[in-house]
Parts: structure tokens; sequence; C-alpha cells
């Protein structure tokens, strides 16, 4: 009796299924059945199209065999997308303690694959978070641990300059080597970060974000796609660590003249160096 092979094809697409999560209630049920209001206080606003969830995952690169931290998981929308996109684990670090019923739903049916934390980012330090054996010289490829956060709007920049300052001394999860962001902006802001000299939108973070990395604006979301609409829409930016900083000084000697030189109103570069 013969025996048939699947070809490479189908055994791609058998892994995949397997993967994949199963079927789960929506995001937007979920949010109705727990309450789950977004606050105003927070900057929260809910993203519940999983194709833009999917297309904010993919534009950090490939999940498969990754492990991946989440910041700001909410309900769990861009949570859905990294599992199904293959990552090997999945850490949330979450300050809202309401998307606890929501978040556990997940992870009891992904056994093993989603921890999660509850704090504050911008205090949180993720340094040993991950297996030592994700370890990867800085000179080497990026690190296959991934960061990625839908960011309320009020936390973005300070969390991001922070953030920076870490890439800088290779400290926090940059230990363990070149890992790279994909996070949310008001698309002001992530315009700033992407502006070159050419640019009138350059300013203090545009420098202090590309002199330690490649920052690439990846794509916009209108504003209308969130819950509840914000007055603005969303840029997706991705930073990649560079091997070598543009400027080779400490990160507060370049900060403190980079804010002496954008300190007036209009930002005109001659007056803060004069």
């Amino acid at each position: 009796m013969s025996v048939s092979v699947a070809s490479p094809s189908i055994r791609k697409a058998l892994l995949a299924a397997t993967q994949r999560l199963p079927p789960l209630p929506t995001i937007r049920d979920l949010v109705k059945l727990y309450k789950l209001n977004a606050i105003k206080q927070l900057s929260q606003n809910f993203l519940m199209d999983m194709n833009l969830t999917n297309k904010i995952v993919r534009a950090a690169g490939s999940m498969k065999n990754c492990y991946v931290c989440e910041v700001g998981p909410g309900p769990g929308g861009i949570t859905r997308s990294i599992l199904n996109l293959g990552a090997k684990k999945v850490l949330l670090i979450e300050k809202d303690k309401r998307f606890k019923p929501t978040l556990d739903i997940l992870s009891s049916y992904t056994p093993g694959k989603v921890e999660t934390y509850y704090g504050d980012v911008l205090s949180f330090n993720m340094s040993q978070l991950f297996p030592e054996e994700e370890k990867k010289d800085w000179d080497d490829t990026v690190s296959s641990i991934r960061i990625i956060g839908n960011l309320p709007f009020s936390v973005s920049t300070p969390l991001i300059i922070r953030w920076l300052k870490d890439i800088s001394y290779k400290t926090n999860v940059w230990r363990y080597g070149r890992v790279t962001l994909t996070l949310t902006f008001q698309e002001e802001v992530a315009e700033r970060l992407v502006a070159d000299s050419s640019f009138a939108q350059r300013c203090r973070l545009s420098i202090m974000a590309q002199y330690l990395c490649h920052v690439n604006y990846k794509f916009t979301i209108p504003g209308s796609a969130f819950v509840p609409k914000p007055d603005v829409n969303v840029g997706v930016v991705k930073f990649i660590p560079r091997k070598k900083p543009l400027i080779n000084q400490p990160f507060e000697l370049v900060e403190k003249v980079v804010r002496q030189t954008f300190h007036g109103r209009r930002k005109i570069c001659f007056h803060g160096i004069k």
C-alpha cells in the first residue's frame, strides 16, 4: 500500500493551522461583556480590527519562534495577532487590571505561551524576562526578541526617551542584544521621529531617536479605526538599534545639547546654539 507524502506547501499550511488560536469571542464582544470602557485619563483607545492588528504585527517582522513583549495589550487584539502569526511566547505588560479577564482567556487557550505582568511600563524592567539563551552580541544580527505596543498617547514620548537611553547603555531588555521596537504614536509625533534635516518637523525627538536607531515609518492608521475615536490619526513606527550610534557621546550629554538647541518655542537651531 502506498503512503502519500504531503507536499511542502500542505505541511506549511497544516503547521500554520496548528499555531492559530481556536475560535474565540471577538474583542468587541469581550469589551461589551466585561464593560471595558476606555478611560480618557489613561489615553486608552482600543483597536478591534484584526486586519489592522495583523498589519502592525507583520510590520515588526517574522514572529516565528520569537519571544514578544507587548506593552499595553488592553483587551488583547494585537496579542491575538502575535499568537496567530507564530510567536513562541508572549509577555504582556499592562497597567490596567480591568483587562485581566480578557487576557486570562488568551492565556487559558494557549497554555504556557502567554504571561501577563501588571505594572507601569515607564518603570518596568524587562532585563530578566527572557531566557539567557536569547542573548546575542550587539554586533550580531538583530535579536529574535520583539517589542510591540499600541501606546497611550500620554505615555509614548516619555517611554521612547527612556528606552532610547536604555538602548544607548545596552541595559533593560537591550542586554539581550539589538531588540527592535514597533510602536504606535500620534501621527504628528511619528512624523517627527522619522523627520530628517530637510523637514520642518525635525526636532529633539528626531535626533535622539535617529542617532541610536534606524527609524522607519511603516504606515498610518486612521483615527476612525479606534474605539473611542481619537482626534488624530496614528502612525506605526519601527526602531532598529544601530550597531554603532551616530554620535559617540553619553546619552545625557547628547540629550542636553539637543534640548538646548531646540529649546526655543519655534525650535530655531540658530537661537539655541547662540
